[in-house]
């Protein structure tokens, strides 16, 4: 079980809609509609289906904060749509009439397209200013969506597991000077935890590492992402990196069912790639789904000691990852080669300071899944399609029961 959840975004070079042209692209889906209909009920969904290209990604989150009216706006025009469709449906119910299966196709599609926009990309702006605050710089707006969006995909990914779940961000082309004392200061403050717990930031170069995590062995569904959305929100570091307009951020996230190690902040991943007395080594960060049945072996073999607050195999990855790199191998074969050593059915996602819009990603079983989400200017990682779908439904699945060289 357990579920990974990652995002590579890059600058869109995509204008932001106009209210105008996004408001243009409603009325002309919704003009003229006819619930009854087959193909008025199937224009209006193709129709619609423009509208959720427009508020997609930065530029359609851009411009629905640039104008505040405009949610409320799109939804007073597409919910009666929404009521008319469940009205009819239930009138048609309860007379015990049935429903033309053209109809019922078109209607079909119809209520997606109206859940895309009502349910989903309506209700990104306020998420992006519950974390940002308000007025946010466009590389915080960038980033509060990539943020946003993760959170999203791990609140649908916590059935496969929700004892702990962390959130990694690695932080690029901040244009921050690191050495102004208060940020030196910041930084050295919350480098102390050597188990990488909720809130540790670790600097790389120019290149910062920060992690957020929640472990809790009860509560609902929904509890340890929302105390990830508090510390986020209140995090002033972090936006005082995201303040520059250029600055990148490449989200890894991942939601645990404890299978080895106890259920605890530092077992919780994303898990970095600190070693005792090893503090020169590459960083890594990495997540896992399943397990790496020979992670003391192979821990033993490469001469690793960890924090002893860390007793999960997922420590073993990056470790293994920095440990390779460190004596010669490239990021590519340093994954490649620890992942091949790897037993038992794995699923996994690393990410390093040395390339900090890299994300690697390797399966191994047939236990596991890894599903890559093609939308605009945005790979989406997911172990589900129901990590990916709320953002496109263009995605692939990795095989990982072929080998590559049979």
């Amino acid at each position: 079980m357990c579920g990974i959840i990652g995002i590579v975004r890059r600058p869109s070079d995509r204008t932001p809609p106009s209210s105008q042209e996004i408001l243009g692209a409603v009325e002309a889906a919704t003009a003229g509609l006819d619930v009854a209909s087959p193909p008025s009920v199937a224009a209006a969904a193709a129709a619609l289906g423009k509208v959720n290209e427009l508020l997609l990604g930065v530029p359609g989150v851009t411009s629905l904060l640039t104008h505040p009216g405009l949610v409320a706006e799109i939804a007073a025009r597409l919910e009666p749509i929404q009521t008319e469709l469940a009205t009819r449906e239930a009138e048609a119910l309860a007379a015990g009439a049935t429903i033309d299966e053209h109809l019922n196709a078109a209607r079909v599609q119809l209520k997606d397209m109206l859940w895309a926009i009502l349910r989903d990309r309506l209700a990104v702006p306020a998420g992006v200013l519950a974390l940002s605050g308000p007025a946010p710089a466009p590389a915080a707006i960038a980033a509060m969506t990539s943020i946003y969006d993760a959170l999203a995909a791990l609140d649908r990914l916590e059935v496969r597991g929700r004892d702990s779940v962390g959130l990694h961000l690695l932080v690029s082309d901040h244009g921050c000077d690191l050495d102004d004392p208060a940020l030196a200061r910041a930084l050295a403050d919350r480098s102390r935890d050597d188990s990488f717990g909720n809130t540790s930031v670790r600097r790389l170069g120019d290149v910062v590492s920060f992690v957020y995590k929640e472990a809790a062995e009860i509560g609902e569904l929904g509890d340890n992402t929302d105390a990830l959305r508090r510390a986020i929100a209140a995090d002033d570091l972090l936006s005082a990196l995201l303040a520059n307009a250029q600055a990148q951020v490449l989200v890894l996230g991942h939601t645990r069912w404890a299978s080895v190690g106890i259920i605890s902040e530092a077992n919780a991943s994303p898990i970095n790639s600190e070693a005792v007395d090893r503090d020169q080594d590459p960083y890594f960060v990495a997540v896992l789904n399943g397990d790496v049945d020979n992670y003391a072996d192979l821990a033993a073999a490469a001469s690793l000691e960890f924090s002893p607050s860390i007793t999960t195999d997922v420590k073993v990855i990056p470790t293994l990852v920095a440990d390779a790199v460190m004596r010669g191998a490239d990021p590519h074969e340093a994954f490649r080669g620890s992942a091949a050593a790897f037993e038992g059915s794995v699923a996994i996602g690393l990410c390093g300071a040395a390339e900090p819009g890299v994300l690697r990603l390797a399966q191994r079983g047939s236990g596991q899944a890894i599903y890559v989400g093609f939308a605009e200017d945005t790979y989406i990682v997911a172990s589900e399609p129901y990590g990916v779908v709320e953002l496109t439904p263009n995605y692939l699945r990795l095989d990982g029961e072929s080998p590559v060289d049979p």
